[in-house]
Order: structure tokens, then sequence, then C-alpha cells
């Protein structure tokens, strides 16, 4: 069966479909890791995009059931040189094209992701659309239409937990926000023994302190840090009551609750391999980034922020701390799925930070 991917600047990619027969729209956007493909189609950062994977064959080891960064996927779908039909992997319970078929999620192979790759490159993330390839497609009208497609804007509310939940431990407690949280963050945290609580993006202030908690941390998540103007707030009056530690879209919103602005990137960071300079000690990290948007240091005049990290490639943002306050971010995701493991020390950082709090506390 053969399908389109229509981009709204009128490029059309002919190809073979796999997963579900229902057509998708969404942000195309490019990812450069090898390895991960079901934690990057599990990832709830991925809300409302479809994501091409440069590595050229995709599914070779299958889906397995501990992988996964979420219960449901949220990705729009995916596209790929080569999708494999048959994984050899011990791991494995089903494939690729099974799992998109079960979950309603399209996807496209045999097309030329390189072309595709270099198109976003040079026009930035575009729009697209996923569709059956059959002589009833107006493509012109497809164009059309896409065109005047407003993308969703409340991709955090899609995808965060509508409810409280503990995942109990002996250790500090820590109240993750769950902005779009993938897994890996909670196993960090339990790997440490935190007694942790996920809580709604949109859960206040005073709820969240009438936890109780030793440290908040503030989850990745999807799309525009300005569409959730609501958790910027929140975070503005959790700041100074109690330690806290940002990821990704909680690292934006960090930010801009100090003041500071956010900018949309050209095509975004999305890869298992992205080099980011630690301005503390000099030390060279490999990280693995998904993101679309990013701090503007050019704001931070003013805000009490430190710059405590930046991207290699391009020198845009990517740590920051609080001058006067318990508190630091990331733009990037040490909980490393997919990715390695070079910034898995910053989960024991807050452990301290949380433990020389409530010393400081005790003898206040």
């Amino acid at each position: 069966m053969k399908r389109y991917l229509i981009l709204e600047d009128g490029t059309v990619f002919e190809g073979t479909a796999f997963g579900s027969e229902e057509a998708s729209v969404g942000e195309v956007v490019f990812n450069t890791s090898m390895t991960g493909y079901q934690e990057i189609l599990s990832d709830p950062s991925y809300c409302g995009q479809i994501v091409t994977m440069t590595y050229p064959l995709i599914g070779n080891y299958g889906i397995n059931s501990d992988d996964f960064e979420s219960i449901e996927p949220a990705v729009k779908g995916m596209v790929v040189r080569e999708a494999a039909e048959f994984p050899s992997n011990f791991r494995c319970n089903t494939t690729l094209d099974e799992l998109f078929r079960i979950k309603g999620i399209p996807g496209i192979a045999e097309i030329d992701t390189r072309k595709l790759t270099r198109l976003i490159r040079s026009k930035g993330s575009i729009k697209g659309v996923l569709t059956a390839a059959d002589e009833a497609v107006d493509v012109a009208k497809v164009v059309e239409k896409l065109q005047q497609t407003e993308l969703p804007s409340d991709q955090v509310a899609k995808v965060s937990t509508s409810r409280p939940y503990p995942s109990p431990g002996r250790g500090k407690r820590v109240v993750l926000i769950d902005y779009g949280m993938k897994h890996g963050i909670l196993r960090e945290l339990n790997k440490r023994d935190c007694d942790v609580i996920v809580v709604p993006y949109n859960t206040t202030s005073q709820e969240i302190l009438a936890w109780g908690p030793d440290g908040v941390m503030l989850s990745n998540g999807p799309g525009d840090p300005k569409d959730v103007e609501e958790c910027v707030e929140v975070v503005r009056e959790l700041l100074g009551e109690v330690p806290i530690f940002g990821i990704c879209l909680g690292h934006q919103l960090f930010a801009r609750a100090c003041g500071a602005e956010t900018f949309k990137l050209k095509f975004g960071h999305r890869g298992g391999n992205h080099p980011v300079k630690d301005l503390t000690t000099g030390r060279i990290e490999i990280t693995s980034q998904n993101h679309g948007y990013a701090v503007d240091e050019e704001t931070l005049q003013g805000t009490r922020l430190k710059v405590t990290h930046r991207a290699v490639n391009d020198g845009t943002n990517e740590g920051l701390c609080h001058l006067d306050y318990p508190a630091f971010t990331v733009q990037y995701h040490p909980e490393s799925s997919p990715g390695p493991e070079d910034s898995n020390y910053l989960f024991d950082r807050f452990i301290d930070i949380m433990n020389a709090t409530r010393k400081e506390q005790q003898y206040a």
C-alpha cells in the first residue's frame, strides 16, 4: 500500500505505508538517533509531531514491553527509510508496524529521508500530512488545507496526567509536575529511593507545597512554553520555597518564571549525541535532546540566573541555576532514554541540594 507525505510547501514524498491506515497531520521534525526509536515514539514531548528518523533502518530490534517512556504514544506519525519487517532481539514482543496499527499511528517508509531532513534544515520545521496515495487525492487542495491548518497549542494538557498519583519511596519527597513526563525521570528518582508524587501540569503551588515536598521536579513536555503561562506563575510561586530541578520544558518554564524569554529554534535539537559544555567544570557531555524552543540568553540580564551549560554545536543555552535560591535546570535529558548516561549525576546533585537545604532549615 502506497502513502504520501505532503508538506505545506507543496513537496510530495511517495512511499510505502506501515502502521495505521488513518491520515495524520503534524509538525514534521527529524531525529538523528541511531537507536531508541521506541523511546522516541513514546516520548510525550513529540505530541503533535511527525518524526523523521535519519538513521536508515528502523524497527530492526522490534518493540518490547520495558522501554516505553509513556503508556500511550503521542507522536502523530513516523517517517523512515526502511521499516524492518522481521526484527531480531530476545526482548522483542511485537513489531513497529503492529504497534502503530494498534495505537492508530501512521508511518511511511521507502522515501529519501536525507532529502527530507535537508529540506527541514533549510526551511525549518514544517507542517505535513500522511495520507493514502491514490488518484482521489488532490495534492493542491491538500496543500491549501494544510497551509490553513493551525497546529494545536494544548499539547501539555493532552499528555499530562489528569490526577495525582504516588510512586512511593523512603527517601526525599519529590513532587514531580507532569508537563509530559518521560518515565525515565521517574525511574531515576526511584533509583535514589525518592518518595515521588506525580501531579498534573495545572496543579497550584499551594497544592504542591501542601504535600510537604523536599524538592520539586519540573518535567519535560511538548510545545511552546508561552502556551502554558499558568505554569510559569506556579514555578514563580515555588521559587525560594523549595529546591527545584527542571528538565527541557521545565527548564524553559523556569527561565520564564525568572523573567527570561524563549524562542523557537529553526529545526530544533532532536537526537542522542548532542555535545554540551558544562561551563563550571569545562567538561563536555554527550546528551540526549528533544526540543524545538530555547532560552534566549540575551534576556537573562537582571534575572539572577547564571548560565551553567551551553550547546557546543550552535551555542544555545542548555542549563541555568539561580544565584539566590536552590534551583537549577537543564535543556537536555539526563534521564538518558534514549541516549548516553553522561548527565545522570544531575539527579544526585538534586538529592544533595535537598539534603543541604534540609540541614539549613534544621539549624536556622
